[in-house]
């Protein structure tokens, strides 16, 4: 299936790429538990090597990496500009140490988010959304949260594109946004049209489903088929995963 340009590390051929997308989802989920409730530097130290090793076998191009771990770790920044600083009063006024704590804490969150980033990229980021979809089915997820996630993801970028010819409007009738009530008053009438636009197309595409005989149900034409290759890269993943949690717990 081709990828679409919203989704540029799910065109390739590698064997991560062809992995079954229900084991993919399984792998990513226990990864990011072991990760998230895992200690140690040994075990924070191999996660980031296995996140990057996904990335590497997975490969995809590191220009959508780099760009997704920047805003990752864009909000991360935020944690070391505040833990690692501790407020202390005294006799003479108030100042702000550093905090020895507060930047091993920061230094771990950073580790932690850093390779459950790189693990999710590799993983699910290697599969067109639509087949994750699929795959969501068949682990039996509810229908009603499959439908919602695909409505999100196929109308999010058209109303975007509604956001952006709204903008264009503007622009066009000489709107300079600056920091007063015109300005204030705009945005949100900006927003409020594309609130009421956006529930209009969406009685639409209701009316047009149920008129084309939808009932709620989430068929599918084609069914994923279990490989040999599949079965060798689990075993491989809850081999990474078995020595994660052994670092965890033999090297703190």
């Amino acid at each position: 299936m081709a990828a679409s340009q919203w989704e540029p590390m799910a065109a390739g051929d590698s064997g991560l790429h062809r992995m079954d997308p229900r084991a993919k989802m399984i792998i990513a989920t226990a990864f990011s538990l072991v990760v998230a409730m895992g200690r140690g530097w040994s075990m924070l130290g191999l996660a980031l090597g296995l996140g990057l090793l996904v990335i590497i076998l997975a490969r995809v191009p590191w220009g959508p990496v780099f760009k997704r771990l920047a805003v990752v770790n864009f909000f991360i920044a935020f944690l070391w500009l505040t833990l690692p600083f501790t407020l202390v009063t005294g006799g003479d006024g108030w100042r702000f140490t550093l905090d020895p704590r507060g930047v091993e804490m920061a230094l771990v969150i950073t580790l932690k988010a850093n390779a459950i980033v790189l693990v999710v990229m590799g993983m699910v980021s290697t599969t067109p959304v639509v087949r994750l979809l699929h795959a969501l089915h068949h682990m039996k997820v509810n229908d009603k949260l499959v439908h919602l996630f695909m409505f999100f993801f196929r109308y999010i970028h058209v109303f975007n594109q509604e956001y952006q010819r709204m903008r264009r409007a503007m622009r066009v009738r000489a709107f300079a946004p600056k920091s007063n009530l015109h300005t204030y008053r705009a945005m949100a009438n900006l927003v409020g049209m594309l609130l009421v636009r956006s529930y209009d197309r969406a009685e639409r595409v209701y009316q047009a489903m149920l008129c084309r005989g939808f009932t709620g149900t989430y068929w599918v034409l084609d069914h994923f088929h279990w490989h040999r290759r599949d079965t060798w890269l689990s075993y491989l993943a809850a081999l990474g995963l078995a020595v994660m949690v052994w670092a965890a717990v033999a090297m703190p």
